[in-house]
């Protein structure tokens, strides 16, 4: 519970630096480094796409050693199987020959998991991570193992353009809270890269959180008041995702096939808050509502032919929808 808002200040002031500390190694990217916290602080899994040799491995090990959580990796090929992530019932022999099955956990059994290029896997061995993100457990047979707390499920992928990628499932892409897009550095931040890389010294990023302190920001953040009309604001905002909705605008009804669920706006009130605490305030803006409605929705609107056809992107969709609510249509 929020006791006051020298409290508030206090959960500010432990971000800013985890901030300062993931960019004495990672050059650059700040917002992408601002959305991962958000999503970790709402209590999210993040999915994270770039090209490759963007940094996305180092951004999320720096991160996991800056919040000093336990961390494990998974990378994903197209041979790997669901019982590689989740573990598996070994049997055991004993002294006098009987036999017994001990579960062996999987990397999936750590605060942070990265799973790395998971678009390179099948569907089937993508579908395995859907329990743990949901349900935070894992079902072995008929027992079921509890992930340990905080969890977090941050997920990188190469563009579905690039060969021997696997599109996720719909039913997966939901499950996470937001999906960030890592652009390429500018040619500033690629001379700073190099002078990181190519010289003697090593930089390491400090541990400057834990566990408890995170998870009590989670439940903070959950206190952050939001108003009716900010509210109101936000579900128009969904509802104007999907085609033939009132005061959809032109680009919804032509590209979209269908739009956002549920999740979305749960996703997007529950980053606002997040985002509302990181800045000292007590209280959700509509503000908060517009910096987060992309990374929160552009996985979650589905294109139809048509949009898959023209090239639009479902950024430039929630951009519109975004603009047709600031023209009060």
């Amino acid at each position: 519970m929020i006791e006051s808002k020298e409290q508030v200040e206090g959960w500010t002031a432990s971000i800013n630096a985890i901030r300062e500390q993931i960019g004495r190694v990672i050059v650059g990217q700040q917002e992408v480094v601002e959305q991962i916290l958000w999503c970790i602080l709402a209590g999210g899994h993040a999915l994270l796409e770039g090209i490759p040799g963007l940094g996305k491995t180092m951004l999320v090990r720096t991160i996991a050693d800056t919040l000093d959580l336990s961390f494990s990796r998974i990378q994903f090929t197209p041979d790997l199987m669901p019982a590689d992530i989740t573990g598996t019932n070994v049997i055991r022999f004993g002294q006098k020959g009987e036999t017994s099955y001990e579960f062996q956990p999987g990397p999936v059994f750590g605060n942070l998991l990265l799973a790395d290029e998971i678009n390179r896997a099948t569907p089937k061995t993508q579908s395995a991570l859907l329990e743990a993100m949901q349900e935070k457990t894992v079902t072995i047979g008929s027992t079921t193992h509890r992930l340990p707390r905080p969890f977090f499920v941050l997920a990188t992928q190469n563009p579905l353009e690039n060969e021997g990628t696997y599109p996720l499932p719909e039913a997966q892409l939901d499950r996470f809270l937001l999906k960030i897009h890592v652009t390429y550095p500018t040619p500033e931040e690629l001379k700073e890269i190099v002078r990181r890389t190519t010289s003697a010294v090593t930089v390491e990023a400090g541990k400057v959180a834990d566990a408890p302190l995170l998870e009590e920001i989670q439940r903070g953040a959950k206190e952050i008041l939001l108003a009716d009309d900010v509210l109101d604001y936000a579900v128009q905002l969904l509802m104007r995702t999907h085609p033939g909705e009132k005061g959809a605008p032109d680009s919804v009804g032509h590209y979209v096939r269908f739009g956002s669920g549920p999740r979305g706006i749960q996703s997007i009130v529950s980053v606002a808050k997040v985002r509302a605490m990181t800045q000292g305030r007590m209280h959700v803006s509509v503000k908060d509502i517009r910096q987060v409605a992309v990374p929160a929705l552009r996985h979650r609107i589905f294109l139809n032919f048509e949009g898959q056809a023209t090239g639009v992107s479902t950024d430039t969709v929630v951009e519109d929808i975004l603009a047709s609510l600031e023209n009060g249509r």
